[in-house]
């Protein structure tokens, strides 16, 4: 029998790769993954920034230069005249060019009456949709003549002596200057951001790099081990984030560790009690070719059979119990009732053979449980064997089933001479027999039962049959407990009956 692949190497292939994760993750990376999460978000969030900038940009531009339109408007206010009964403008023309100057393009101007019958300056320049309020400026984007204009209006009384008639002034300059002015601003903030993002990118990937060294520690440390070290990793020395995963490590050295030693012990044992058996067998041969009178060489043929038979039988059951350890088992439901039926015919032509009376009790019907039909046989056929082959003869062995709770039981109640208190603990182990016990044997057919069971979820638990009259515990009773199986696992055939 071979030792298992090391635990400690298989941890170290393990460590940098995450279990159970697609083919397609296999170069996974934390930092890798953060950046790709974060960044995205980041550059969305500058975008939402950068527009939110150039809005501001432009009502912070429009603000100002209105400003100076509605001096503008304000100038050639001062200078309008209707003293003769008309309109006169005297036009303010070095302001203009400075204004014209300041805006880096054409500025146009317009004064008239409301009703359009006088007008000066540049006619057709666009008013607002609404009405205007008269001493309120109105300030709108337009286009004149297909260039971009921003128009700023103003509207007074003519002559405040005769009120209904209104005077409209409108100042229009291109925007090209106010743009121009927004675009500065929002090419500082988009580099401003960029900056951001660098920075904060950067010192992401110093962080993730800096707080992933505890796990870059624990990889060479598990690459270091030796062989046969399967000592539990410490999960102080990493971040409280991956601290379960070296608990699930721990847990699988664990297991190993276990697994490991339960094999050596069963080779240790193993070669123990076939060693023995194998001399004896050794020494019946070379008796019986120095005999030479026929009778004693068929009696000595006779014991090697039997000899061969224990053999042959020790050897099933220790393979048997490396099957219960560690071969893979595949849980399905299946009746109890039906199984526990069945192992109890098989096993009637022994007790018939032993003269001993087999009874089979089932409480309930149809009790389903979650398990492998072959393992949970061979526990049953073991327990049935080890009854019929202690019980005297004209004895009594009854084989129970029922449910207790969550849980199906199985009974095996024998007339045997059961197994002393103290030694009732021990009742499981491998190759342990009771010191009241004188037939030949192997001591594995209740270890195999106990490791079957647990394999199972379930438990075991020896205890004496009955008190006689002399108040003296007789018989043994061994009991299993499986875990029933949920409804809606049960397949349909098995609810129909």
């Amino acid at each position: 029998m071979t030792a298992p692949a090391s635990g400690a190497r298989r941890l170290a292939r393990l460590m940098p790769l995450l279990p159970s994760l697609p083919a397609r993750w296999h170069r996974f990376s934390v930092r890798r993954t953060l950046l790709a999460l974060v960044l995205p978000v980041m550059l969305a969030a500058v975008g939402v920034e950068l527009a939110l900038t150039w809005g501001t940009a432009l009502q912070a531009a429009n603000s100002a230069y209105d400003r100076s339109l509605l001096g503008a408007i304000k100038a050639i206010e001062n200078n309008v005249s209707t003293e003769t009964g008309g309109l006169s403008v005297e036009m303010p023309y070095r302001l203009l060019e400075f204004f014209e100057l300041t805006a880096s393009g054409q500025v146009y101007f317009r004064v008239s009456t409301e009703d359009g019958l006088v007008e000066i300056g540049n006619a057709g320049l666009p008013l607002p949709a609404q009405p205007l309020k008269s001493g309120v400026p109105r300030f709108i984007d337009a286009e004149y003549f297909g260039e971009p204009v921003r128009v700023g209006a103003w509207a007074r009384e003519l002559d405040p002596e005769r009120p209904g008639r209104r005077m409209i002034i409108q100042v229009a300059e291109s925007t090209n200057s106010r743009n121009a002015f927004s675009r500065a601003l929002l090419i500082q903030a988009m580099w401003r951001d960029l900056l951001t993002v660098s920075v904060v990118a950067g010192t992401l990937a110093l962080v993730i790099g800096w707080a992933l060294r505890p796990l870059d520690r624990l990889r060479r440390e598990v690459e270091a081990r030796a062989d046969d070290d399967l000592s539990p990793v410490d999960e102080t020395q990493v971040p409280a984030d991956a601290a379960p995963l070296v608990r699930a490590i721990n847990h699988h050295l664990a297991r190993q560790r276990e697994l490991i030693d339960g094999r050596r012990r069963f080779v240790d044992d193993a070669s123990h009690q076939l060693r023995t058996p194998l001399a004896t067998l050794a020494t019946m041969v070379g008796y019986a070719r120095r005999e030479h009178d026929p009778a004693r060489i068929a009696e000595a043929l006779e014991a090697l059979k039997g000899q061969i038979d224990d053999t042959v039988r020790r050897t099933n059951q220790m393979l048997a119990l490396a099957r219960a350890d560690t071969a893979p088992v595949v849980m399905a439901p299946l009746a109890l009732d039906r199984l526990a039926d069945r192992c109890a015919r098989e096993s009637w032509p022994l007790a018939r053979e032993q003269g001993i009376d087999l009874g089979f009790d089932c409480g309930q019907a149809d009790i389903v449980v979650l398990g492998h039909e072959g393992q949970l046989r061979e526990a049953l056929l073991n327990l049935l064997h080890n009854a019929l082959r202690y019980t005297p003869r004209g004895g009594q062995v009854t084989l129970q089933v029922g449910i207790a709770g969550p849980m199906a039981v199985i009974r095996v109640v024998d007339d045997g001479p059961g197994i002393p208190a103290d030694e009732r603990p021990r009742a499981g182990e491998r190759f342990f027999r009771g010191s009241n016990v004188d037939l030949p044997g192997s001591g594995l057919g209740l270890a195999i039962v106990r490791a079957i069971v647990r394999r199972h979820l379930g438990d075991m638990d020896v205890s004496a049959a009955r008190l006689d009259a002399d108040g003296l515990e007789r018989g043994t009773t061994v009991t299993l407990r499986l875990p029933l199986s949920p409804a809606s696992e049960i397949p349909e055939p098995l609810k129909a009956g």
